[in-house]
C-alpha cells in the first residue's frame, strides 16, 4: 500500500549511454503503457506486465527509466494504439486500466504499474509549457520536461496534488459516504484535494465537515498511497468525531455512521461494497475495525469494488 520496494536509481537518469546500452538490453524489461492503460497478460493470480521486444524499443513514442526492482531494470514506453493493439495478439495480452488490475497483479508489480501510469500521464499532460506555450522536451530519463523555446526554457518536473483521506470514528461507529456517481452499495472513507496554504490537517476537518456536516477533532497520521487517477497521493488519517450530525452538501450522495457489526453484516449480504483491497481506504476500514473491534474485514467476504 506505502511502499514500493525500488531502487529508483536517480544518479543514472543523465547518464544518455547507459541509458540507451540498458533500454536496449533484452534482461531489462519495458512496461508497455498506450494512452493511460498497461498492458497486461494474463489475468488473476497469472496476471503479469507485458513487455516490450527488444525489437520494437527504438520505435516507442519515449522511454522512461523507472529502476531496478529486485535483479530487473525497468522501464516504460508508450507505444501507440496500433503497436499495443499488435503486443497484445501476439502475447495473449490486453490494455487493462490501472484500477482493473491492481487486484491482479503481486504487491510490487501493482506498485510498479502505478509509478509507471503516473509518470506517462504526466508526460502527456505537459508536453507543453505552462509559461510560454512552447513544446517540451523529455529530459532526464523521463524526470524532465524542457520548454524547447530559447527565450523561456523553463524545466518542468513531475508534480503530484496531494489528497487526505480519512476514517472517521465516534464511540466505535465509523463514518462512511457514497457519491452519486457510484454503482449501488459502494461506500467509502471521506477524501477530498488540499487546498493552498491548508496543514494536512486542515483539508481533513474542512473536507468532512463540507462533504457531510461531522466536526473532526483528534487526528493521528495512518499511512500513505501514490494515487495516479490522476495524480495524486492520498495521505490517511484516523480520526475522531466531536460533533456528529450529518448535513450533506452536492458531493455524496449518502453518509452514514455505521457500527461494526451492522457494517459486517451488510458486506456479506453484499448490500454494502467496500474499497478494493489495494486502496488505502481499505486498509484504514481493516485497521479501523482491527484496533478497536478486533475484527477482520478481509474475512467478511461480500463485494468488493475495483473500479
Amino acid at each position: 500500500m506505502s511502499g514500493l520496494p525500488i531502487n529508483r536509481l536517480a544518479e543514472r537518469r543523465g547518464d544518455e549511454a547507459w541509458l540507451n546500452r540498458e533500454f536496449a538490453n533484452p534482461r531489462s524489461r519495458v512496461m508497455v503503457v498506450s494512452e493511460g492503460r498497461v498492458l497486461v497478460c494474463g489475468q488473476g493470480r497469472e496476471a503479469r506486465l507485458a513487455d516490450l521486444p527488444p525489437d520494437l524499443r527504438q520505435e516507442s513514442h519515449y522511454q522512461a527509466l523507472l529502476g531496478k526492482l529486485e535483479s530487473d531494470t525497468w522501464f516504460v514506453a508508450s507505444v501507440s494504439k496500433a503497436t499495443a493493439e499488435n503486443l497484445a495478439s501476439e502475447q495473449g495480452a490486453r490494455l487493462r486500466g490501472l484500477r482493473s488490475i491492481v487486484a491482479d497483479l503481486e504487491g510490487p508489480l501493482a506498485g510498479l504499474a502505478a509509478y509507471a501510469r503516473g509518470l506517462d500521464l504526466w508526460q502527456s499532460n505537459h508536453r507543453f509549457c505552462g509559461r510560454c506555450g512552447t513544446r517540451c522536451e523529455i529530459d532526464q530519463a523521463g524526470f524532465r520536461m524542457v520548454c524547447q523555446n530559447p527565450d523561456c526554457g523553463r524545466v518542468h518536473f513531475p508534480r503530484l496534488d496531494p489528497a487526505v483521506i480519512v476514517a472517521v470514528g465516534y464511540r466505535g461507529s465509523i463514518l462512511l459516504g457514497r457519491q452519486p456517481s457510484w454503482p449501488p452499495g459502494r461506500y467509502s472513507t471521506l477524501a477530498g484535494f488540499v487546498e493552498p496554504g491548508e496543514s494536512l490537517e486542515d483539508a481533513v476537518r474542512r473536507e468532512v465537515a463540507e462533504e457531510s456536516g461531522v466536526v473532526v477533532g483528534h487526528l493521528s497520521y495512518h499511512s500513505s498511497q501514490p494515487w495516479p487517477f490522476p495524480s495524486s497521493l492520498m495521505v490517511g488519517f484516523i480520526g475522531e468525531a466531536v460533533r456528529t450530525d450529518i448535513r450533506l452538501d452536492d458531493e455524496l450522495e449518502d453518509a452514514r455512521w455505521f457500527a461494526p457489526l451492522e457494517l459486517q453484516q451488510l458486506v456479506r449480504s453484499g448490500e454494502i461494497i467496500l474499497p478494493f483491497k489495494a486502496s488505502v481506504s481499505w486498509h484504514l476500514i481493516a485497521d479501523f475495525m482491527a484496533s478497536r473491534h478486533q475484527l477482520d474485514i478481509s474475512s467478511w467476504g461480500g463485494g468488493v469494488w475495483q473500479r
